[in-house]
């Protein structure tokens, strides 16, 4: 009898063990709860992040091209510029060659 009476309580020590190991994991389970909940919100954040990244990048890109085509057309620009200043040099040789000729026949 005293051989089940020590069994018995063996039992209840380790069903009560076992009450608190239980308890223990559902602690676990709470912590583990708000891991996923933090780790959700991390992947979230880190899309909405990847997100703001690749349209950046496409602006980036954009105003690259855009960038380039500015500078080529303030290259064409500046060519035109350049040919006109050189006409209007052209020009001005000419009137002044007339303006001898005229000159001569006058004298």
């Amino acid at each position: 009898m005293n051989n089940l009476a020590n069994k018995e309580k063996n039992l209840n020590s380790l069903i009560e063990k076992l009450g608190n190991l239980s308890k223990s994991y559902a602690h676990d389970s709470i912590g583990s709860e708000k891991l996923k909940i933090e780790k959700n919100k991390f992947l979230n954040e880190k899309n909405e992040l990847e997100k703001k990244h690749h349209e950046l990048l496409r602006e980036h890109k954009y105003l690259k091209n855009k960038i380039a085509s500015l500078e080529e057309e303030l290259s064409q620009k500046s060519e035109l510029q350049e040919k006109f200043s050189r006409e209007i040099d052209d020009l001005s040789q000419e009137t002044e060659q007339l303006v001898e000729e005229i000159d001569k026949w006058q004298t």
